[in-house]
């Protein structure tokens, strides 16, 4: 199957493409590389820089006819958005808009969208929250998301295009930045093993799903069947406070640095936790890897830039 994905040289991205090359699809990638990077780019695929609020976005669909988009290129930084939200929706609303566009007219079969788990529902009612819960965000980059996944039901609506949205939790593992728009796991990990002190925002209670990238990548591979729409939770439905997160990887680390508290982040969500029961019923999807154990693949890949 011929597969294009955007945002194919970040973090999430690229793993995503790595596992389609290794299950034999073809894959083409779009990345401007504001955030991704060249060197996680698979040699194997196609690459275009090329950012997608571009013109030029049509001529590659209508070059490579792809049966299947992975749509994961986005404004991700939570921060920036509230920052800047007229650039956030440029990127996340018109750059989508210009993805599902070019969809429709060159005759892909599906595409799969990378919404937020986090960030679409703000503070939570019901934990974990199911897809069903009141849609609340509190930032421009969960209002951009939202937008997308209405793009996506309406051009499903009128045009027939099989659309599946992934609300991912916090998504961490190898290859996350700990700049830019970075998670706090990788944002804790550099500072450990740099000898630097790290900083919790806050008293360090607020809570998140932390979701590794390989369990990331399996549901989106089992999005590609024929029959499979509709919006999906991708998290673990365990919530682990930022204090808890901070203590484990102080054990994994052997790190002597104490634990600081700096001030809180304004807007930051208390809890943050999905359920991903619809996902495991409907294609049998569940998170592999346990928190533990992903912080050490993690701080693997971290050691080994170090050397």
């Amino acid at each position: 199957m011929k597969v294009l994905v955007t945002g194919g040289a970040g973090f999430i991205g690229s793993h995503l493409v790595d596992r389609l090359v290794q299950e034999g699809h073809e894959v083409i990638i779009v990345d401007n590389l504001a955030t991704g990077k060249r060197k996680n780019i698979n040699r194997a695929a196609r690459f275009y820089k090329l950012d997608i609020q571009s013109w030029r976005l049509e001529r590659v669909f209508r070059n490579e006819r792809p049966n299947v988009v992975m749509h994961l290129a986005a404004q991700m930084d939570v921060r920036k958005s509230v920052e800047d939200p007229v650039f956030d929706a440029q990127v996340n609303i018109l750059g989508t808009l210009n993805v599902l566009q070019q969809s429709v007219r060159h005759g892909v079969r599906k595409v799969v969208f990378a919404s937020s788990g986090g960030a679409i529902y703000g503070e939570q009612e019901t934990y974990p929250a199911p897809e069903s819960h009141i849609t609340r965000p509190l930032s421009p980059y969960g209002l951009s998301k939202l937008c997308g996944e209405q793009y996506l039901s309406y051009y499903q609506r009128v045009s027939g295009l099989q659309v599946v949205t992934l609300r991912y939790a916090n998504v961490y593992g190898p290859r996350q930045d700990p700049e830019g728009e970075a998670g706090v796991v990788a944002i804790f990990i550099q500072k450990l093993l740099n000898n630097e002190q790290a900083v919790i925002n806050g008293n360090g209670r607020q809570t998140r799903d932390f979701v590794f990238v390989d369990d990331v990548v399996e549901a989106n591979l089992a999005m590609m069947g024929q029959e499979t729409q509709g919006t999906y939770n991708v998290g673990t439905g365990v919530e682990t406070s930022i204090n808890d997160l901070f203590r484990m990887l102080i054990q994994h680390t052997g790190s002597t640095c104490k634990e600081v508290h700096g001030p809180a982040k304004k807007g930051e969500q208390a809890r943050s936790v999905i359920d991903n029961t619809k996902l495991r019923l409907d294609v049998s999807w569940e998170p592999k890897t346990d928190l533990s154990a992903g912080l050490k693949k993690t701080l693997e890949y971290f050691r080994e830039r170090l050397r």
